[in-house]
């Protein structure tokens, strides 16, 4: 195998843009850590974010997309949707997942999906346990 085959093998389909709302969000599930959210531009772009706002862990995927960034539903601290990085006067940063589109379709990288923010626990709701 080449160095571009090994290369190639490392992205996965995850969705069709489609499947993105425009301005808004998209949830991908993972067997382990947080969801990824993948977020789609009015200009036709995607992003794809650790589902996970770094000041209180809010859910990115359910806050408001402008431009690029996206607006935490928690507490509205702005994060850039290219770097994941909270915008001025916040302070930190959600993982960054690479993403190419190829005719329609959003890949990620597998090596990113199998390592990038596995120190957190997914966002569970409902009741505390005992």
């Amino acid at each position: 195998m080449t160095t571009m085959d090994t290369q190639a093998a490392d992205w996965t389909r995850v969705c069709h843009i489609k499947e993105i709302p425009v301005l808004g969000a998209r949830q991908l599930q993972r067997p382990q850590g947080p969801a990824v959210a993948l977020f789609r531009t009015a200009d036709e772009r995607v992003f794809a974010l650790l589902d996970r706002c770094p000041h209180k862990g809010g859910p990115l995927s359910q806050g408001l997309v402008f431009g690029h960034a996206v607006a935490c539903p928690l507490h509205n601290w702005t994060i850039a949707l290219d770097s994941g990085q909270a915008l001025a006067p916040d302070q930190g940063c959600s993982a960054r997942f690479s993403v190419q589109l190829r005719e329609g379709e959003v890949w990620l990288r597998r090596s990113e999906l199998d390592s990038l923010g596995l120190e957190f626990a997914p966002l569970q709701a409902g009741p505390c346990g005992a």
